[in-house]
């Protein structure tokens, strides 16, 4: 098998022989019309629950549009592809059309994985990016995690307002022009990961209210707008295809749920995953990743291979920077204990109370999972891009420091995850970006300077304006620095621990002192890795184990019983 179609229930699906099957849940509607290429409308039937259906002549390649019975045109929420933009009409593709050249990767296990996000418009599109994969593997990445690619209004979007799901944007170019990335980054051994977003819609081109309004609940409400209802099973379905479509007719080897504490019905996450277990080929690696702030470990004990670990990226923030505002402020108090936690047991918060949250209990217990259940990064979209300035942490952070922090990610048993542009300690910016124009451009400019205005530091006015073509364009990440840290550290890790990591469980995990911890885990083959760090200046107790390190950020740095800092020094024990 050469081609992959995924076949789901709604949108447009070509037959052959120049016939297409166009279907569309539009409860409201009496009547819907399909409108192609500017021809005649064609009326649709009307079928129970809310489905209308035809099937007509149309080839791929053709435009159309939904026409509503008010009259108004509006694009088809599966769509696989736009001529245009958000608003324009929706095209139909043949999903057959491209063969690919590698059909039998089945991908990597996911002790492998070392994820590295990137935006796919910053590095210039599809093809483009195609160029930056041979660097990636040999830097030591297996996994490059696109932020999301789903159709948005302009042509740029730092990816979080996207509005159909099943569209890859033009901006970046088109459905066969990913397919040939996905290919590509196979052929070098890379596995290709998909950011999703299925808790909310972007704030222009959503048509979905006007003919399914049972779509968004009117009684609970979200940062971004009324809440998906996912009691409907139209919805429930729309979104399970979403995930099955990027897997099976992209091959995308791993998808990463945005923000799933936002959707009401946590039932639907676990009735999803098994979904794709069951409808994925056998013999695939597919890896399901969530971002949850909740620190739910429920779903990990799953179907779930693992969940982004904010806890682990704001201790190590606090550390590095001595920031404490908004949700820093939880991770402020006793550091290196916090430290020592998340090494040792994944989630910090574990059901104690947030000071952040007013008291509010946050989490569940995670020290009987997999350290590999956890996604650990320094940087991510989130992390640099909602900051005032977009600033990274080489602008922030003391370098020694900031090595040592590096060091202690990318040998510990959790999954790294390294931001585009961070192996080559980047110090352009990465700051929030739309293309947004009329009031629509003035809320966004003006909400984002009041969200900081209060910030210590920080003039509202002088907040970077989010439609600016600059902005965009500041984010290009144009360094060539060297990336031999990177690069030696991720060679250790394939070498060393990557083989050892199954069945890895903590030792123990203690303070060394107000910014430093030790950390020791028996791999699965019984040898025993153990990590020191010391944030500080000021040098630490510490009891050296035997053997010689395998890594040192500062040379000696633990001598005559103490550990010296900014320093991380790693060592692994023959076996017990």
């Amino acid at each position: 098998m050469t081609a992959f179609a995924h076949p789901f229930p709604f949108g447009a699906a070509y037959l052959g022989d120049g016939r297409t099957r166009f279907r569309l849940w539009a409860p409201r509607q009496q009547q819907i019309d399909v409108v192609i290429d500017g021809s005649a409308p064609q009326p649709m039937t009307a079928q129970a629950e809310g489905w209308f259906e035809l099937e007509t002549s149309c080839a791929p390649g053709a435009g159309y549009l939904y026409r509503l019975g008010s009259g108004q045109d509006v694009p088809d929420p599966g769509s696989r592809g736009q001529a245009t933009d958000v608003h324009g009409p929706s095209v139909v593709v043949d999903p057959n059309a491209y063969r690919w050249r590698h059909p039998e990767w089945r991908g990597r296990p996911w002790t492998e994985t070392v994820l590295y996000e990137l935006h796919a418009g910053i590095h210039g599109g599809f093809t483009a990016l195609q160029s930056d994969l041979p660097r990636l593997a040999a830097l030591g990445v297996t996994a490059v995690e696109l932020m999301p690619i789903n159709d948005f209004c302009g042509t740029r979007n730092w990816g979080y307002d996207g509005v159909l799901p099943f569209a890859p944007d033009r901006a970046y170019g088109t459905p066969d022009e990913l397919k040939a990335l996905i290919d590509e980054a196979h052929a070098q051994g890379l596995m290709m990961f998909l950011d999703v977003v299925y808790n909310h819609f972007g704030p222009e081109g959503n048509y979905l209210g006007l003919y399914a309004p049972q779509f968004f609940r009117d009684d609970i409400h979200t940062p971004w707008g009324s809440a998906i209802d996912f009691r409907q099973q139209p919805v429930r379905r729309f979104f399970i295809e979403n995930a099955l479509y990027w897997l099976n007719e992209y091959r995308f080897d791993g998808l990463r749920f945005d923000a799933v504490h936002a959707i009401d019905d946590q039932a639907w996450l676990d009735e999803m995953a098994a979904e794709i277990r069951r409808r994925t080929e056998k013999g695939r690696h597919v890896h399901l990743v969530l971002e949850h702030d909740g620190n739910e470990a429920s779903h990990l004990r799953k179907d779930y291979d693992a969940q982004w670990d904010d806890d682990a990226h704001h201790v190590l923030h606090v550390l590095l920077t001595g920031e404490s505002d908004g949700y820093y402020s939880d991770y402020a108090d006793r550091p290196a204990e916090k430290l020592a936690r998340y090494l040792t047991e994944g989630f910090i918060y574990q059901g104690e109370p947030s000071p952040y949250r007013k008291g509010e209990r946050r989490g569940t217990p995670s020290a009987d999972l997999p350290l590999t259940s956890f996604v650990v990064f320094l940087q991510n979209h989130d992390q640099v891009g909602n900051r005032p300035f977009g600033d990274r942490l080489t602008t922030l952070a003391d370098p020694d420091a900031l090595m040592a922090a590096i060091a202690l990610q990318l040998l510990s048993p959790h999954i790294p995850l390294l931001f585009m542009g961070e192996e080559q300690f980047a110090r352009m910016p990465f700051q929030f970006f739309t293309d947004y124009h009329g009031t629509l451009a003035d809320a966004v400019r003006e909400g984002r300077r009041r969200e900081f205005a209060a910030f210590s530091g920080f003039g509202g006015a002088d907040i970077p304006d989010p439609n600016a073509r600059e902005t965009f364009d500041r984010c290009r990440v144009t360094e060539a620095a060297e990336d031999s840290f990177y690069r030696g550290l991720l060679t250790l890790r394939h070498e060393l621990i990557v083989p050892r990591l199954a069945n890895t469980r903590a030792i123990e995990g203690k303070v060394l002192g107000p910014k430093a911890a030790l950390a020791r885990w028996r791999l699965g083959d019984g040898a025993v890795l153990s990590i020191a760090t010391n944030f500080e200046a000021t040098p630490v107790a510490f009891v050296r184990p035997s053997g010689v390190p395998i890594v040192e950020t500062r040379k000696d740095c633990a001598l005559d019983g103490q550990l010296a800092g900014p320093a991380t020094i790693v060592f692994i024990e023959a076996l017990a």
